[in-house]
């Protein structure tokens, strides 16, 4: 790809959104085939169970890992020039934010990204928290819940001007990253193999990690040759669904990566389901339900902002390339989870025995 000639004929922007677009396009089909999600993830593992959602949530983080930290040892990317780790990180945002973010996935029943997928495969539920995740990030972001991130953001943010390495901090070998990566994806396939999951499935899984080592790896290209600064930056739905919404909402937003990165997992997601015949409209069963999913997003939109990103951005994308914030608030996010469905989910289906 000729990324030069391509900015000369639509400019930087419309190619950062045309990037956007084919990283969410990506992401969109391998999610809604795998059916990834940390919200399932952290579920079956809080009842004691390894099996097939663990070890597609386990293939995509490795494979995320694997990609990202492999381009990096051949110098085709240089994660010290990502956004995630050339601004200061929150500790506490991390914690606190990380922490509401996983109670309220499991109250929604998916975390952000997942819920952008099912409402493109007709899940009107998704949609409904989906527009609620969006209008509370962006409220989170520079609207009225502003001053309150920003306070708690405030409380205890990393030192010297950027994030933490953590590869850099624990003084561990450059080639630590992809290792890890490596073992991680045994493990995943180990799981893989005894629960019997389908071939398809697994590429699928590597598919979304894959996903967000193609955004950092355009947004990066695009960063070398672009006159105007370019963040460097991937897959991640706190930031980009507050965003796209403005940008639909407020004539004088501008084409960027997060404007294209939305409708292209809406269009990934939506044309697998049609392919396999997934399509299905689905609502809430009744009105509890109902407001606990809007509650949960509600949760997730204002966490999602405050940990710096969602499941995605934090545990995939930042976690990709070590950044302290990021694996502390996916840490945070599980540790959420967990405890939410010990407390409501197990709690309401021990009583209902």
């Amino acid at each position: 790809m000729d990324i030069i000639a391509l900015i000369e004929r639509i400019g930087e922007g419309p190619t950062a959104a045309v990037f956007g677009l084919i990283t969410g396009i990506v992401f969109g089909v391998a999610a809604q085939r795998s059916r990834f999600c940390l919200r399932a993830a952290a579920v079956e593992f809080a009842r004691g169970m390894m099996q097939d959602k663990v070890a597609v949530w386990l293939l995509t983080f490795s494979t995320a890992l694997v990609w990202v930290q492999g381009a990096r040892l051949l110098g085709l990317f240089d994660s010290e020039q990502s956004r995630v780790m050339a601004v200061p990180g929150s500790w506490s945002g991390a914690i606190i934010g990380g922490l509401l973010f996983g109670v309220g996935m499991v109250l929604a029943r998916g975390c952000s990204g997942r819920l952008l997928v099912l409402a493109a495969t007709g899940n009107l539920r998704s949609v409904v928290s989906g527009l609620v995740f969006a209008v509370v990030a962006q409220m989170s972001l520079s609207g009225l819940l502003a001053p309150m991130r920003d306070r708690l953001a405030g409380l205890w943010i990393t030192s010297g001007g950027h994030n933490l390495d953590l590869l850099s901090a624990l003084h561990l070998p450059n080639y630590a990253g992809f290792l890890l990566g490596v073992m991680t994806a045994a493990i995943a396939l180990y799981i893989s193999a005894r629960q019997k999951i389908g071939w398809s499935r697994l590429v699928f899984a590597s598919g979304v990690g894959f996903a967000v080592a193609l955004g950092w790896a355009l947004t990066y290209a695009l960063s070398q040759v672009s006159f105007d600064p370019m963040p460097v930056k991937s897959v991640t739905f706190s930031g980009p669904s507050a965003n796209t919404l403005m940008f639909f909402l407020d004539r004088n937003s501008i084409l960027e990566f997060d404007v294209g990165l939305v409708p292209g997992v809406v269009l990934g997601s939506f044309g697998s389901a049609m392919l396999t015949r997934e399509f299905k409209f689905q609502g809430f069963s009744d009105e509890s339900m109902m407001r606990r999913s809007m509650f949960g997003a509600v949760l997730m939109g204002f966490g999602a902002m405050l940990a710096g990103g969602c499941a995605i951005g934090n545990g995939v994308t930042g976690g990709s390339v070590f950044a302290g914030t990021a694996w502390l608030a996916l840490f945070c996010m599980w540790i959420g989870a967990i405890v939410t469905d010990m407390l409501v989910d197990q709690h309401r289906l021990a009583a209902t025995v």
